[in-house]
């Protein structure tokens, strides 16, 4: 059995974005124009001050990429930089009865003819930025939506006369790509403590692609069409440069219980550090996490770093490949996808397992990122399909000696002397 793929207009779907406060095209007044070359610069102030930073472009293969990624707080008015780029590195996509599999990355792109221009709802309250597909770098179209939403409530303490209580916002970046059936919703929220969240959204319709109840889920009127489940396993490539220093060194964190009990009778959890010194491949288990730390500090003395936040995931265990939950390789330039990689540089390296089984030191550590989905479908996918997301976020630790959103009335509390 296969599924018929269809890349023209046959297969598109409405997508509708709720998008928050509307955020203008930039101005030459706003700022110096930042190191992009080639790419296009967005520059954006949140509402309570946060600024953001950073170049975008369209590749053929990975869709939107962002590179140069900085952000300032009204505390901390000097920008430093968190990202030398980040991008999806694979989308691997194969249905439960074994009869196809897709890279869709690789084999297909998200940028080029497959990248969508942004039309109607797509950025609605936001603004359409214009830029090459990568793939006609004369043709200029609308491919980049930026917006500001709010995020809720951002924090809430109660001093002993007032209540210290602050909505938050998000700078929001999205670009479409159409695949197939499916449209793709590449998105990187950038939030106004400083947490990135990558995310990667799927729409359009399903794939028409019928199986058994064991492979598939009933769809239409009574039990005859079971529409095929499959996977969507998603790596994205993450390169730090805190500070525009570089040499960052990654640290694993596992918290266990030493068997001991408490005075009152409570376990005791220890937390210890692992330094990954050299390449590999890792699993989340229970009380697990990773942070990449710079050489540079805060104001508190404390090595800068941002922590990978993992969240819900199923894996694809067929490929050895598509397992771990997180690979750290020292940086390479051929080693372009996670999967399927055929940069003839990277001879006999087409995975993540491959880049990192030469065990070399991690000087310039490249952070690969796996989040899986098992899509079983069910009847409200048709159609339009409502959009499902997986993902990663990317959380600040000690990056500042205190909240960036700190209120007044709260700038001296740090630590137990204050």
């Amino acid at each position: 059995m296969t599924v018929k793929r269809i890349t023209g207009a046959a297969a598109a779907a409405t997508m509708v974005l709720s998008l928050g406060a509307a955020i203008a095209a930039p101005t030459a007044a706003m700022a110096a124009p930042a190191p992009c070359g080639t790419a296009t610069q967005v520059r954006e102030t949140l509402p309570n001050g946060t600024v953001w930073d950073m170049c975008w472009r369209m590749q053929t293969g990975a869709g939107l990429i962002l590179e140069k990624v900085t952000t300032a707080t009204k505390r901390n008015p000097t920008p430093v930089q968190i990202l030398d780029n980040i991008r999806l590195a694979q989308l691997n996509v194969p249905y439960d009865h074994g009869g196809v599999e897709y890279n869709d990355v690789t084999e297909y792109g998200l940028g080029g003819s497959f990248a969508q221009t942004i039309a109607g709802d797509d950025c609605k309250g936001g603004s359409a930025r214009e830029g090459s597909d990568g793939e006609n770098p004369l043709k200029k179209r609308k491919l980049l939506c930026v917006s500001a939403e709010p995020s809720g409530l951002a924090y809430r303490a109660s001093g002993e006369d007032k209540v210290y209580s602050k909505l938050g916002h998000d700078l929001v970046l999205r670009s479409i790509a159409q695949i197939g059936w499916y449209e793709y919703v590449t998105e990187y929220r950038f939030h106004d403590d400083g947490t990135v969240s990558a995310r990667l959204g799927a729409t359009g319709d399903l794939a028409n692609d019928f199986s058994k109840p064991d492979t598939g889920w009933p769809i239409g009127k009574g039990a005859k069409d079971y529409e095929t489940n499959h996977f969507h396993t998603a790596f994205w490539r993450v390169d730090f440069n805190i500070d525009g220093k570089g040499g960052e060194k990654v640290e694993q964190y596992d918290t266990k219980t030493d068997g001991k009990d408490g005075e009152t009778g409570q376990a005791i959890l220890k937390t210890s550090k692992t330094d990954i010194a050299k390449e590999g491949s890792f699993t989340k288990t229970n009380q697990r996490w990773w942070r990449v730390a710079s050489p540079t500090k805060n104001t508190d003395g404390h090595l800068r770093s941002y922590e990978l936040v993992t969240g819900p995931s199923d894996v694809y265990e067929a490929h050895p490949e598509m397992k771990p939950d997180v690979t750290f390789t020292q940086n390479q330039t051929c080693e372009k996808y996670a999967t399927d990689n055929t940069d003839p540089q990277c001879a006999n390296r087409t995975t993540v397992l491959d880049y990192a089984k030469d065990k070399q030191d991690l000087k310039d550590p490249i952070m690969w990122v796996r989040v899986g989905f098992h899509h079983v479908p069910r009847d409200e996918d048709q159609s339009p399909m409502p959009l499902h997301w997986q993902g990663f976020d990317l959380s600040p630790r000690d990056f500042t000696a205190v909240n960036p959103l700190v209120p007044d009335g709260r700038t001296n509390v740090n630590g137990s002397g204050n």
